[in-house]
């Protein structure tokens, strides 16, 4: 059955549209932090649907929502008032830390970047944007047009003029071998250094934990030492939390709040886990900025009735049961488990992340050089033992990603573990 599907898949979708593993997999149905696939094999999910089943698989709070909502109408479109909605927005506005913030609903994180790259570019008259090197922000001809990732930038061409900062992975570069007080000093003498031979910017756009680039992250700080240089010349700070956001890191609800000394950005984006499966994204910026647009602009689908009812009823979960907390919890223990497994396996360059958003990079033992043969291996063998995990990276690094609900238990964050640890030990013999 899983033969003939593929055979389907491949005669009618595209040939980039990439899928996992050399026999890929058909996930039937969930259940915490448990898949099961079309053969009735259960895995533990340690990827959920790329961090977009951010609390659990078939969630009790979040199914009773999108049924009953379903059950009185399921969508109307932004030309008429909706309240759940309304409701949703003042949630995160209040969340947010953005002060007089507007909340502007769309269906993904790409089309919410979109957003944020047309209010920015509209407010400060530019088309030009900062980004950071190895990041992503999404598939569409914008975003791809500011993805500092080759393996996720089909084409060259863009409607923007695009810049790339230093400063998104620690441990590579030319200011890796710094401290990070140095490291900081030195991203930002670049950055005055790159703004000293072009014209203003419109914004710098920035994950705070790039995602798709294998979990990798500047040392605290380094967004708030930008502001003061951006805040001079009226450059706007969009932070992309698409991945980072609803308490993920452990550490913070949102990823810029590491660097939040100089305030909140000017935008946030969002998406993924809020909607728990469900397709929800957006946009949160001060209200002069989000109402700068001088033309009529709608959306079908953004903030559509069953999906708000979805991201409510996750929401109130998420709060309720301190899933930031446990992030920070079962996070830790984790990523101090993997570590103490990666110091025995050479092929692991490095174990690095916070929260329940962990990165561990493959390279050839004793070098620098991605080996993403064998980061492939390790993801395969951890399938064979019952653990799916996701991958990324960019710039010469081949990263496995883990990020499972943030729900996850003790003893399936051990369970876990011992998965990955005979995978990783799988490849040295």
């Amino acid at each position: 059955m899983t033969n003939d599907l593929l055979g389907r898949h491949r005669a009618v979708l595209p040939d980039w549209l990439a899928l996992y593993y050399e026999e890929p997999l058909e996930i039937t149905h969930g259940e915490g932090r448990h898949v099961w696939d079309a053969q009735g094999n259960r895995y533990l999910d340690f990827f959920g649907g790329i961090l977009t089943t951010m609390t659990a698989h078939a969630l009790p709070e979040v199914t009773k929502a999108v049924s009953e909502q379903a059950g009185r109408i399921i969508h109307s479109s932004t030309l008429y008032l909706n309240r759940p909605m309304v409701e949703l927005a003042e949630r995160i506005t209040q969340l947010s830390g953005i002060p007089d913030a507007r909340v502007f609903f769309t269906t993904s994180g790409t089309e919410a970047n979109d957003t944020a790259l047309l209010l920015a570019t509209a407010y400060r008259r530019s088309n030009t944007i900062l980004a950071m090197r190895n990041s992503y922000h999404g598939r569409s001809f914008s975003a791809v047009g500011i993805t500092g990732n080759s393996g996720w930038s089909p084409t060259s061409l863009s409607p923007l003029q695009t810049l790339y900062v230093h400063g998104g992975v620690r441990t590579r570069g030319p200011f890796a071998s710094l401290s990070d007080d140095a490291y900081i000093a030195a991203c930002v003498e670049d950055l005055e250094d790159l703004l000293g031979h072009t014209r203003a910017p419109a914004a710098l756009i920035a994950e705070p934990v790039q995602g798709v680039g294998g979990f990798t992250a500047p040392p605290d700080g380094l967004y708030a030492a930008f502001r003061e240089v951006l805040h001079e010349r009226g450059i706007l700070w969009i932070a992309d939390e698409v991945q980072t956001g609803w308490g993920r890191t452990g550490e913070h609800f949102w990823g810029w709040q590491a660097h939040g000394r100089n305030g909140p950005p000017d935008i946030m984006t969002f998406a993924k886990g809020i909607g728990n499966g469900m397709s929800i994204g957006g946009v949160v910026a001060r209200s002069e900025i989000m109402n700068c647009l001088d033309s009529n602009s709608i959306s079908t689908f953004g903030g559509t009735q069953i999906t708000m009812a979805a991201g409510l009823a996750n929401l109130n979960y998420l709060l309720e049961h301190d899933l930031q907390g446990n992030a920070r919890r079962v996070g830790g223990l984790l990523i101090e488990r993997l570590r103490a497994v990666a110091a025995q396996v050479p092929a692991v360059r490095e174990v690095r992340g916070r929260g329940l958003m962990i990165g561990i990079e493959i390279t050839k033992p004793g070098t620098d050089e991605a080996d993403p043969q064998t980061a492939a291996a390790v993801q395969e063998a951890a399938r064979e033992g019952g653990l799916l995990i996701g991958k990324g990276g960019g710039h010469n690094t081949s990263s496995l990603r883990v990020a499972p609900p943030l729900s996850l238990n003790v003893a399936e964050a051990e369970e876990g573990a011992a998965i990955l640890e005979n995978a990783l030990r799988s490849i040295q013999q």
